[in-house]
């Protein structure tokens, strides 16, 4: 076996090439969720089914990772972050042309297209560890969900601006923000047939080969990765905090700017509460990984499970409109989010063996789509026949849950994997 350098200069220059597409890719997402909901309320004429768009989307992610994976194991990482970028600019063209001619059927599925965006957003980060030593996995895994915090900061907060960009073309003022979505995807896949070369997973697999660690194909079944990852405990618990801890995000954030619409705040304080949230997401996130370096991931989802239970009793205690629980829970929402999934991530791709990731990975992103799309759909139909108060305190539940499953587990040793 060898010890990987210190610096390696591919690694670092992979980094950064992720770190630049995920600051595009973050503008293409987020520009678009602030308003999504309220896109689907206008377009389905109900708010009852404002909810949907999300949870299509989520739902899109999920389904996009199967076929993602297996362009990933075969072809390697460039390929398939670039398939779902291209997905979600079709989606972003969809969505645009929903709003104008008022279908909501399509709106759907496009919704499902732009997911696209965040399973290529969410399997960045694993190819980010693609060759990281493993003493610095969890730090580089972070630096690669960092990164989106610029744009995602910057997307939310691209509604007010996007008017009469929107006014100009003679398109409804909602689908303005799909434009600037629209044009940081494009962006992105740029970046990515540019600079992202090598491929990270095929110079880890040449790594691993050089090393005499011939283990034969790489496998991107999300099925047969699903089985690997259930056999380890770690990997299982992984699966289990990056689900949870989505669901729980996903579920009060789609329906957070409906409920300010509701109370008679305008777009721009809408978005600037969703930038927040989107703030405390990433912007922590490499301190997430050190901790998780220096604590194990563990610990750290026990973190994440109190400061996500935090945000859920602040969200439940927040009347419509503005206010400042709903802020700051928000940001406590996405900070607890950020704990889960950088600690679950790690715990993951720590346990189950390199030729197995590519599908491990796929089905641990397959499944949280999955738990958030029906946490979604479920938050549009608690919030119009209970309300908002509901959904939080449903949300600090599965908060609570995450924690007891990482304290109570049984630790068991990872595979001490000092290769690539």
């Amino acid at each position: 076996m060898t010890t990987a350098p210190t610096h390696d200069p591919i690694q670092q220059r992979v980094v950064r090439t992720l770190a630049g597409t995920q600051v595009l890719g973050g503008v293409g997402l987020s520009a678009g969720v602030a308003v999504g909901a309220l896109l689907a309320e206008d377009v389905s004429g109900s708010a009852q089914f404002a909810g949907l768009g999300g949870t299509f989307q989520v739902l899109g992610a999920a389904l996009i990772a199967i076929p993602m994976s297996r362009v990933m194991a075969a072809h390697g990482r460039r390929p398939g972050l670039v398939f779902g970028y291209l997905l979600a600019a079709t989606g972003a063209i969809g969505l645009i042309t929903a709003g104008v001619i008022r279908n909501f059927p399509l709106l759907l599925v496009a919704s499902v297209l732009f997911g696209g965006a965040t399973a290529s957003n969410s399997q960045a980060r694993y190819a980010g560890a693609d060759l990281a030593h493993p003493q610095h996995r969890a730090r580089d895994l972070s630096i690669v969900v960092w990164a989106t915090t610029i744009g995602s900061v910057v997307g939310p907060n691209l509604v007010g601006p996007s008017a009469p960009v929107a006014r100009a073309l003679g398109l409804p003022l909602l689908t303005g923000p799909f434009l600037f979505s629209l044009l940081g995807l494009l962006l992105a896949i740029a970046v990515l047939l540019w600079r992202l070369r090598p491929d990270p997973l095929i110079e880890a697999r040449q790594r691993r080969v050089a090393d005499g660690d011939d283990s034969g194909a790489t496998h991107g079944s999300v099925t047969r990765g699903l089985r690997v990852a259930a056999g380890i405990p770690n990997a299982r618990l992984g699966i289990l905090t990056l689900a949870l801890g989505h669901v729980v995000m996903v579920s009060v954030m789609v329906m957070t700017p409906l409920h300010m619409n509701h109370g008679g705040a305008d777009l721009e304080v809408i978005g600037f509460v969703i930038s927040i949230h989107i703030l405390g997401m990433f912007a922590f996130s490499p301190l997430t990984g050190l901790a998780v370096d220096r604590f194990g991931g563990r610990a750290v989802a026990v973190l994440g499970s109190a400061t996500l239970s935090a945000a859920a009793l602040l969200a439940s205690a927040s009347p419509e409109g503005e206010s400042w629980t709903l802020l700051l829970g928000l940001f406590l929402l996405g900070l607890g989010w950020s704990c889960t999934l950088v600690a679950g991530s790690t715990l993951l791709t720590a346990a189950v063996p390199a030729d197995e990731r590519p599908g491990a990975q796929g089905a641990s992103d397959l499944l949280m789509g999955l738990m958030a799309a029906g946490g979604g759909a479920l938050a549009g139909v608690i919030v119009h026949q209970v309300s908002f108060e509901a959904l939080a305190l449903g949300a600090l539940g599965v908060a609570i849950s995450i924690g007891l499953a990482a304290a109570l587990s049984t630790a068991r040793p990872q595979i001490q994997d000092t290769r690539t």
